[in-house]
């Protein structure tokens, strides 16, 4: 299966999952604790994948180790802006308490302050969604950039069709934007946009991943002399910028919480443990660029000198 065959697939289910996430309120009853989960479970996968994919991946791509760290910092820097500037990943909406009797159980006066919060602040500003709109599509660009630079770094590997390459990565996109969708139409659901608007909006959301993939695929393959290299900075960038989201935003979201602490903590564990089977799967050859030249070893077998 050709690397471009692959992204296709994987951008489709992800299309399809972030449509899922925006169509949540309207299909089913999401609670509280059915979030923090999930949650839990995604930054489990994130954590994982960049540091025991993207950035081992990285450092075979790249000549030094200066590179990795400074295109990591560049992605922790930039989802941290993107969190400060446009207030991305509000995952408590205002919808997920309603009637909710685990809500009122748990956390009851952190969680109503906040709801207030975000209800007060929609009220004043109707069209804060756009806000957190435009925040979560450039983070969702950035997401299908690290997926198109995780297939793009094993395409050389000749691996078999159902090795599925860049599988971690793709994973903790599929599973985190369904997340992402879902805060945007909640949002959009409290100043009272119309289920057209709000439709339509969620469509857009869905197809800016897959537009970060292509847009990645198709820089780097113009880029015949230095895509290796191309392909080694997006994937220690999207290293951080998935560290920055599990620490910064996911984890402290759910650890603020007093309840349930032992199922969210194994739902944790599930996730680093899923990352860490799907990682362990590979089989492929190493890749190491050394003085501007691609060498290749074995797994477990000494690099050339």
């Amino acid at each position: 299966m050709s690397p471009i065959t692959l992204i296709l697939i994987y951008c489709v289910f992800t299309l399809l999952a972030s449509l899922l996430g925006g169509w949540l309120p309207t299909l089913i009853h999401l609670t509280h604790t059915r979030k923090q989960i999930m949650m839990s479970l995604v930054s489990g996968v994130m954590l994982g994948v960049a540091l025991l994919h993207m950035l081992p991946q990285s450092l075979e791509h790249l000549p030094s180790i200066s590179y990795v760290g400074g295109s990591m910092l560049c992605g922790v820097l930039v989802m941290f802006f993107l969190l400060r500037v446009f207030h991305v990943h509000s995952h408590d909406t205002p919808h997920l308490h309603e009637n909710s009797h685990e809500a009122e159980l748990h956390d009851h006066d952190h969680d109503h302050d906040h709801e207030a919060g975000v209800h007060d602040h929609a009220k004043k500003h109707g069209f804060s969604w756009v806000v957190l709109f435009v925040g979560l599509t450039i983070h969702s660009l950035l997401d299908g950039v690290a997926m198109a630079a995780s297939v793009a770094a094993e395409a050389g590997h000749d691996e078999p069709i159902m090795s599925m390459t860049g599988l971690g990565t793709f994973l903790a996109v599929f599973l985190h934007k369904p997340l992402d969708a879902l805060a945007i139409t909640s949002l959009m659901r409290a100043v009272h946009c119309s289920g057209g608007i709000r439709t339509l909006v969620n469509a857009l959301f869905a197809l800016s991943c897959p537009l970060g993939a292509w847009l990645f695929w198709l820089c780097s393959s113009q880029l015949v002399d230095g895509q290796f290299a191309v392909v080694g900075c997006a994937l220690a960038f999207s290293a951080g910028f998935f560290l920055c989201i599990a620490l910064s935003d996911l984890l402290p979201e759910v650890a603020f919480h007093s309840h349930d602490r032992v199922k969210l903590s194994m739902a944790l564990l599930i996730g680093v443990a899923l990352a860490i089977c799907i990682e362990m799967s590979h089989s492929h050859e190493h890749k190491r660029i050394i003085g501007g030249h691609l060498h290749r070893s074995q797994d477990h077998s000494e690099e050339p000198h």
